[in-house]
């Protein structure tokens, strides 16, 4: 029986891991896991896979988890140590790393230390810090399981060939809701609007960041650090069927894909059972004569700029990734809560990338520094263009 940290049990990613868990119980154990706010669901799932242990935000959160849960309950923490603690568990073989944003940095680094294989669903992890977390797990030899659709499809598409007999890969995306809309109407998107999504259910940061095509930017950082790739390897093109999840072309020009249905489950059980399969008898199989007609176009880099700007920041290097991941969770929150356009995400990400001094990091700290710093500029700009748009 596997033993199965979660950092970020209560997301979609966490929520779908946890359902794999209850399908195969004679094969994984939930020994730990980490959540921010939820405690409604948090709770609901303590009482149902009764881990070890449990982490939420603050203490305040720890104080209600607990008044909840009554005299039957696991130890209790709250903050970084907290997640650090669930990611460390002497018990458990495998972290699914699915917090949203750079709050898993600290926690899935400390995972590897401790010599954890880890399931990845965080992927802002990898964009800021990717040099670093990439040469833990060499240096301490665990694996990295991709989880996150398009680099789970690659991983497949590569077992058992040679390395480097691939020439490069093609992460598919939906296009998101707009994809059809005029550039003129994007300033009366509304959250609502970029909140449908039209193939996928996620939670709200990474749907925004679809809408965007922020989230396609942010994988082709991914991609590098995963399989080690030059930028001109690493492609895009749009599939709004979502029934293609990534291909690879071999240096013969075959082109390998990873077909399935938009579901999730697919890639959580895969990272979670590797190298083995499970059998996933509760999804609809894939029919093709259902979806005879699959669709393939090139990303519109004028009406979603954020795709480029992904591209941008790996061919920087040093900290501009941490920078632009940094700015565009500022931004995407200030969306979200009404302080900002749709339209000002791309705009203020390119303001705080031409801003950025750029430099070489060495070490955590100095990611985090960069992190910092594009915060408070990204909430500047959301602050004076507020003032211009409400005066």
């Amino acid at each position: 029986m596997k033993s199965i940290a979660i950092l970020g049990s209560t997301g979609s990613v966490g929520a779908t891991t946890l359902d794999i868990v209850s399908r195969f119980p004679e094969r994984f154990r939930v020994v730990a896991m980490a959540a921010g706010q939820n405690l409604e669901r948090l709770a609901e799932q303590v009482r149902r896979f009764g881990p070890d242990l449990v982490s939420v935000a603050t203490p305040q959160l720890a104080c209600e988890l607990a008044a909840r849960l009554g005299n039957k309950r696991p130890a209790i923490l709250c903050g970084s140590e907290g997640a650090i603690a669930v990611a460390t568990h002497p018990q458990a073989q495998l972290v699914m790393s699915a917090l949203v944003g750079a709050l898993g940095l600290g926690p899935t680094l400390a995972a590897i230390r401790s010599g954890k294989d880890i399931a990845f669903a965080n992927k802002e992890v990898l964009v800021v810090a990717g040099e670093l977390m990439t040469r833990a797990v060499r240096e301490y030899d665990v694996r990295l399981l991709p989880v996150d659709s398009e680099h789970n499809a690659i991983f497949q598409c590569l077992q058992g060939r040679p390395e480097r007999s691939f020439r490069r890969v093609i992460l598919t995306a939906s296009g998101g809701p707009f994809r059809d809309w005029p550039a003129e109407h994007f300033a009366r998107i509304t959250v609502e609007d970029a909140l449908k999504h039209p193939t996928w259910r996620m939670g709200n940061k990474i749907t925004i960041d679809s809408a965007t095509l922020m989230n396609k930017g942010l994988e082709v950082i991914e991609a590098h650090w995963l399989f080690n790739l030059d930028p001109e390897q690493i492609s895009v093109v749009i599939h709004p069927q979502s029934i293609i999840h990534s291909m690879v072309e071999m240096v013969d020009g075959s082109v390998i894909a990873e077909m399935a249905v938009a579901d999730m489950a697919i890639p959580v059980a895969f990272a979670l059972a590797y190298p083995e399969r499970l059998e996933l008898t509760h999804l609809k199989p894939l029919s093709l004569i259902d979806h005879a007609n699959l669709a393939f176009e090139e990303p519109d880099l004028g009406r979603f700029p954020c795709l480029g700007l992904g591209y941008e920041a790996l061919r920087a290097g040093g900290t501009m990734a941490a920078c632009l991941n940094a700015a565009n969770e500022e931004l995407v929150a200030g969306f979200l809560a009404g302080r900002a356009r749709f339209v000002d995400i791309p705009l203020h990400l390119e303001t705080v990338m031409r801003r950025h001094c750029n430099y070489q990091a060495h070490s955590l700290e100095d990611l985090l520094e960069a992190d910092q710093w594009a915060r408070e500029l990204a909430r500047e700009l959301m602050a004076s263009g507020a003032r211009r748009i409400w005066a």
